[in-house]
Protein backbone atom coordinates (compact mmCIF):
# COMPACT_ATOMS: atom_id res chain seq x y z
CA UNK A 1 0.00 0.00 0.00
CA UNK A 2 2.88 2.45 1.27
CA UNK A 3 4.57 1.58 -1.73
CA UNK A 4 1.42 2.04 -4.63
CA UNK A 5 1.37 5.71 -2.67
CA UNK A 6 4.91 6.60 -3.12
CA UNK A 7 4.26 5.79 -7.02
CA UNK A 8 1.10 8.00 -6.92
CA UNK A 9 2.76 10.71 -5.79
CA UNK A 10 5.91 10.74 -7.89
CA UNK A 11 3.95 10.29 -11.42
CA UNK A 12 1.55 13.44 -9.70
CA UNK A 13 5.23 15.24 -9.29
CA UNK A 14 6.06 14.74 -12.71
CA UNK A 15 2.56 15.88 -13.98
CA UNK A 16 2.89 19.05 -12.04
CA UNK A 17 6.10 19.59 -13.16
CA UNK A 18 5.37 18.92 -17.18
CA UNK A 19 2.56 21.53 -16.38
CA UNK A 20 4.41 23.83 -14.61
CA UNK A 21 7.49 23.88 -17.16
CA UNK A 22 4.79 24.84 -19.91
CA UNK A 23 3.61 27.31 -17.96
CA UNK A 24 6.72 29.02 -17.24
CA UNK A 25 7.34 28.60 -21.32
CA UNK A 26 4.64 30.37 -22.38
CA UNK A 27 6.08 32.95 -19.49
CA UNK A 28 9.12 33.35 -21.65
CA UNK A 29 8.01 33.27 -24.98
CA UNK A 30 5.67 36.11 -24.13
CA UNK A 31 8.57 37.64 -21.98
CA UNK A 32 10.53 37.84 -25.23
CA UNK A 33 8.14 39.29 -27.81
CA UNK A 34 7.41 41.87 -25.52
CA UNK A 35 11.36 42.88 -25.12
CA UNK A 36 10.95 42.79 -29.46
CA UNK A 37 8.22 44.80 -29.94
CA UNK A 38 9.46 47.20 -26.84
CA UNK A 39 12.36 47.65 -28.67
CA UNK A 40 10.55 48.56 -31.68
CA UNK A 41 8.83 50.92 -30.18
CA UNK A 42 12.14 52.73 -28.85
CA UNK A 43 13.27 52.59 -32.73
CA UNK A 44 10.46 54.67 -33.58
CA UNK A 45 10.47 56.96 -30.81
CA UNK A 46 14.29 57.32 -31.72
CA UNK A 47 13.29 58.09 -35.38
CA UNK A 48 10.81 60.17 -34.43
CA UNK A 49 13.45 63.00 -32.30
CA UNK A 50 15.83 61.78 -35.40
CA UNK A 51 13.26 63.52 -37.69
CA UNK A 52 13.17 67.01 -36.08
CA UNK A 53 16.74 67.47 -35.69
CA UNK A 54 17.64 65.83 -39.23
CA UNK A 55 19.87 63.10 -37.99
CA UNK A 56 19.85 60.68 -41.15
CA UNK A 57 22.04 58.87 -39.88
CA UNK A 58 20.02 57.78 -36.68
CA UNK A 59 16.91 57.65 -38.71
CA UNK A 60 18.76 55.12 -40.99
CA UNK A 61 20.23 52.80 -38.08
CA UNK A 62 16.97 52.80 -36.46
CA UNK A 63 15.07 51.53 -39.75
CA UNK A 64 17.90 49.15 -39.92
CA UNK A 65 16.99 48.23 -36.18
CA UNK A 66 13.33 47.50 -37.19
CA UNK A 67 14.44 45.75 -40.24
CA UNK A 68 15.77 43.16 -38.65
CA UNK A 69 13.33 43.04 -35.81
CA UNK A 70 10.22 42.61 -37.98
CA UNK A 71 12.41 39.53 -39.41
CA UNK A 72 11.86 38.04 -35.85
CA UNK A 73 8.30 38.93 -35.42
CA UNK A 74 6.40 35.71 -36.40
CA UNK A 75 8.59 33.45 -34.44
CA UNK A 76 7.93 35.73 -31.61
CA UNK A 77 4.41 34.49 -31.67
CA UNK A 78 4.20 30.31 -31.70
CA UNK A 79 1.22 28.93 -32.34
CA UNK A 80 -0.28 28.32 -28.89
CA UNK A 81 1.70 31.15 -27.06
CA UNK A 82 -2.03 32.78 -25.59
CA UNK A 83 -1.58 31.85 -22.00
CA UNK A 84 -0.53 34.72 -20.24
CA UNK A 85 -0.33 38.45 -20.03
CA UNK A 86 -0.68 39.66 -23.84
CA UNK A 87 -1.86 41.79 -25.82
CA UNK A 88 -1.96 39.31 -28.80
CA UNK A 89 -5.53 38.15 -30.18
CA UNK A 90 -6.18 34.82 -31.73
CA UNK A 91 -6.07 36.79 -35.45
CA UNK A 92 -2.21 35.87 -35.51
CA UNK A 93 -3.04 32.42 -35.61
CA UNK A 94 -6.10 32.21 -36.93
CA UNK A 95 -4.81 34.07 -39.79
CA UNK A 96 -1.02 33.70 -39.90
CA UNK A 97 -0.47 34.41 -43.50
CA UNK A 98 -1.87 38.31 -43.05
CA UNK A 99 0.51 38.69 -39.59
CA UNK A 100 3.09 37.23 -41.67
CA UNK A 101 2.38 39.69 -44.54
CA UNK A 102 1.90 42.60 -42.17
CA UNK A 103 5.40 41.94 -40.20
CA UNK A 104 6.83 41.90 -43.95
CA UNK A 105 5.32 45.55 -44.83
CA UNK A 106 7.37 47.05 -41.70
CA UNK A 107 10.26 45.46 -42.86
CA UNK A 108 9.67 46.56 -46.40
CA UNK A 109 8.91 50.17 -45.00
CA UNK A 110 12.08 49.97 -42.64
CA UNK A 111 13.82 49.36 -45.56
CA UNK A 112 12.29 52.31 -47.44
CA UNK A 113 12.75 54.84 -45.04
CA UNK A 114 16.86 53.60 -44.28
CA UNK A 115 17.21 54.05 -48.17
CA UNK A 116 15.37 57.90 -47.74
CA UNK A 117 17.38 58.44 -44.65
CA UNK A 118 20.62 56.94 -46.52
CA UNK A 119 20.46 59.51 -49.28
CA UNK A 120 19.56 62.24 -46.70
CA UNK A 121 16.02 63.00 -48.92
CA UNK A 122 14.08 64.90 -45.80
CA UNK A 123 10.43 64.63 -48.06
CA UNK A 124 11.25 61.30 -48.60
CA UNK A 125 12.03 60.49 -45.21
CA UNK A 126 8.99 62.04 -44.00
CA UNK A 127 6.98 60.23 -46.31
CA UNK A 128 8.17 57.01 -45.29
CA UNK A 129 8.55 57.56 -41.74
CA UNK A 130 4.81 58.08 -42.40
CA UNK A 131 4.66 54.92 -43.94
CA UNK A 132 6.58 52.50 -41.15
CA UNK A 133 4.18 54.47 -38.27
CA UNK A 134 0.99 53.28 -40.67
CA UNK A 135 2.41 49.40 -41.16
CA UNK A 136 2.87 49.26 -37.41
CA UNK A 137 -0.59 50.86 -36.77
CA UNK A 138 -2.03 48.57 -39.42
CA UNK A 139 -0.78 45.63 -37.37
CA UNK A 140 -1.80 46.30 -33.96
CA UNK A 141 -5.21 47.24 -35.20
CA UNK A 142 -5.74 43.54 -36.65
CA UNK A 143 -3.46 41.73 -34.63
CA UNK A 144 -3.41 44.03 -30.51
CA UNK A 145 -6.15 43.82 -27.94
CA UNK A 146 -6.10 47.20 -26.47
CA UNK A 147 -5.82 45.29 -22.95
CA UNK A 148 -3.90 42.53 -21.12
CA UNK A 149 -5.36 39.00 -21.40
CA UNK A 150 -5.14 38.89 -17.50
Amino acid sequence: MVRGNWILAVVLGLIVGMAASQVFAQADIIEKRQKLMKGQSAAGKAIKGAVESKDFATIEAKAKDLMGSSEKIVAAFPKGSTTGKTKATDAIWDKPDDFANAAKALGKAASELADAAKSKDEAAVGVKVKAVSGACGACHKAFRADKYSE
